[in-house]
């Protein structure tokens, strides 16, 4: 894993230079028949002094579509956003590549709007994937996650009407049940599902859990049905693959079909920025091919994207460099285990994974009062809550950490009198 750092100005020609090679809707071309145009005027100042040192804002007044998935070949990239276009295509073969450790030139994907839609694209490509090559029906077809996924999975089968089945994990290690896993299999069988679509949770939303991906994969191969696997990673994506040197969440894993990633966690990038990743030759299943006006048809749940979303996670990761990110990610982590050590001094119970930046502290162990004081998000809103998490991000002072630890020794200490 390594890329260089870049300077803010090597940044700023290479984002100027990519929207210098799009076509302008101000400029002299004759542009008569795409649907778009620059942002509104009377709003958006396509002159204002700053735009010149602002490559991402720049790029959002230019407003280019990349709609399409720009990997699969130059026929996929649109003449008018050409440039920045080609941004995203070296945008996602970085991490396809340096970060989850794929061969050159062997995954597809694009920018999507986050997380969920990213799980529910490759949901929907696995499950046209099995419906054209091993001709089963929808109803034969199962969706397989833990009950501590995203709520993106019961989305996903609802859109696409699959069934569920949801498994049981251990309530301390939060790992899935071995013996729920082969029952709930087992019945699913009997009941003539003939394929599987398995969620593996890269750090799950609430706990900060990782499911054991080569134990799923191992089970489902012994199985004989047929499957594949999508990993989670909306929210480990970006920091576990630099915490953890031994990381199985890559493509050089065959069990891995496809991942989805969040730019706008770790990252820092604005909201809308996921990532959908995937092997060569899947991404076919969901070819809309009704889309004839597009060069190279679309194949995205969200269809027009706009480009500087793209820009935005390339900047991100350009200017750090890989050396960079991985030193501010166990920075992160740093400062969550100071936590858990102080935790365990005044006998607080929490669950933590060690590669991640997320504490779950039991709800026995903790005010409502003062976790609502820091804004702590409890596991359940619809009644009273199990767990209420922290996690450490870029803006948690030291000095937040500090003041939040002390209140709960404090109230600890009067709770035990």
């Amino acid at each position: 894993m390594y890329w260089k750092k870049s300077s803010h100005e090597q940044i700023k020609e290479t984002i100027f230079e990519a929207l210098a090679e799009n076509m302008d809707y101000r400029g002299d071309r004759p542009i008569l028949g795409i649907p778009g145009t620059y942002l509104d005027p009377t709003e958006f100042y396509p002159d204002a002094p700053f735009l010149k040192d602002a490559p991402f804002m720049s790029a959002l007044v230019s407003n280019p579509n990349h709609i399409g998935v720009h990997t699969l070949s130059e026929e996929s990239v649109l003449e008018v956003f050409k440039g920045t276009q080609k941004i995203e295509s070296e945008l996602i073969q970085l991490v396809s590549e340096q970060i989850f450790k794929g061969e050159k030139g062997k995954q597809d994907g694009y920018v999507a709007t986050g997380g969920t839609e990213a799980n529910i694209q490759a949901i929907w490509m696995f499950r046209n994937h099995f419906r054209s090559e091993f001709k089963l029906r929808t109803e034969e077809i199962a969706l397989v996650y833990s009950e501590d996924s995203h709520y993106s999975m019961p989305k996903a089968a609802n859109l696409l009407d699959l069934s569920s089945i949801i498994l049981k994990v251990d309530s301390a290690n939060r790992q899935i049940l071995p013996d729920d896993l082969l029952g709930k299999i087992e019945k699913a069988k009997s009941q003539g599902y003939k394929a599987f679509i398995i969620v593996a949770n890269l750090s799950t939303t609430m706990f900060g859990s990782v499911d054991d991906l080569n134990f799923l994969g191992d089970f489902f191969t012994k199985n004989g049905h047929p499957f594949r696997i999508h990993v989670d990673a909306a929210y480990g994506g970006f920091i576990y693959p630099f915490t953890n040197p031994n990381s199985v969440y890559t493509f050089n894993n065959p069990y891995v079909s496809s991942i989805a990633a969040d730019g706008h966690k770790m990252l820092q990038t604005p909201y809308g920025t996921g990532l959908f990743l995937c092997r060569k030759g899947l991404i076919s299943y969901v070819k809309t091919k009704e889309a004839s006006y597009i060069p190279g048809k679309d194949y995205t749940l969200s269809g027009s994207r706009s480009g500087a979303n793209a820009i935005s996670i390339w900047m991100i990761l350009n200017i750090h460099g890989s050396e960079g990110w991985k030193y501010k990610m166990e920075t992160l982590c740093d400062r969550t285990e100071r936590i858990c050590k102080h935790l365990s001094q005044i006998g607080i119970s929490y669950y933590r994974n060690p590669y991640l930046n997320i504490i779950a502290i039991k709800s026995s162990q903790i005010s409502p009062n003062l976790a609502n004081k820091y804004y702590l998000v409890a596991d359940t809103y619809e009644r009273h809550p199990n767990w209420y998490k922290i996690v450490v991000m870029p803006h948690v002072k030291p000095g937040t950490i500090d003041q939040f630890l002390s209140d709960l020794e404090m109230e600890n200490k009067s709770t035990h009198n």
